[in-house]
């Protein structure tokens, strides 16, 4: 293998030498003067660092983007698995503790015919949206129980390298991490202090803050780049009280 990959090497120079050889015997017989030829090397040769400094540049851009862009895939694959496992029902489980979480339900109503424009207003609108998170009309308990199970699952997550490079999903991870903490931290919840319900509350806004707007970037994602699990997502949308993953 190694020698076969020198041989190619030492033909395609030999070519590109016999290339340059030709085209300046060319123009010697056309010029008919070496003087003239060796200014024109020359001048060539002297704007020969600009060349290959312009040249790199624009390969290790290229590279670069390449790279950046195999590295989101794999990260999308990484938040597409994420949402499957554990996010959607987190979503669906967190919305319940929102204070009117009709109106923010409105608003994630994703459907087929949602362009960038729409999604584009669904973020802006969570990212300025002061929700109210009221953690004593739910059952923290089976909330508890969920992010526990799934807690194997979510570390398993953290040792993908490729996380680095989204910082939002990261964060997200550390939120629920979090959340799941001081919820297994606690026996029970009853006659709990106003001052821990303010905390707790916090740190479910965190987590469902992040979440919803991960879960509409990734939607996003999807419907540019895989039209039929978009078609799915659609279907199973957790702000949708009743998803049905039937094709009517």
């Amino acid at each position: 293998m190694f020698r076969k990959l020198i041989l190619n090497k030492t033909l395609m120079v030999s070519a590109l030498i016999s290339v340059s050889l030709i085209l300046y015997g060319m123009d010697y017989v056309l010029l008919g003067s070496a003087k003239e030829l060796t200014i024109w090397f020359l001048g060539n040769l002297a704007f020969l660092p600009v060349y290959v400094i312009i040249v790199t540049l624009l390969i290790e851009q290229v590279i670069k983007e390449r790279e950046h862009q195999a590295v989101m895939q794999k990260l999308n694959m990484v938040i597409g698995v994420f949402f499957s496992e554990v996010g959607n029902r987190l979503l669906k489980e967190l919305s319940a503790y929102v204070v009117a979480c009709d109106e923010l339900k409105r608003h994630l109503l994703i459907n087929g015919t949602w362009k960038e424009q729409e999604f584009s207003t669904a973020l802006d609108y969570l990212r300025k949206s002061d929700i109210t998170i009221d953690s004593s009309r739910c059952n923290k308990i089976e909330l508890k129980r969920l992010l526990v199970e799934k807690r194997s699952f979510l570390v398993s997550l953290l040792e993908n390298q490729n996380l680095l490079e989204h910082e939002e999903f990261t964060d997200l991870l550390w939120a629920v991490f979090h959340l799941a903490e001081e919820l297994e931290a606690r026996d029970a919840f009853e006659n709990m202090p106003q001052t821990d319900i303010d905390h707790i509350n916090g740190d479910i806004k965190r987590v469902f803050g992040h979440l919803s707007r991960e879960w509409v970037m990734y939607v996003q994602h999807l419907k540019h780049d895989y039209p039929y699990l978009f078609s799915l997502a659609v279907r199973l949308n957790p702000m949708i009280d009743t998803p049905d993953p039937a094709v009517y």
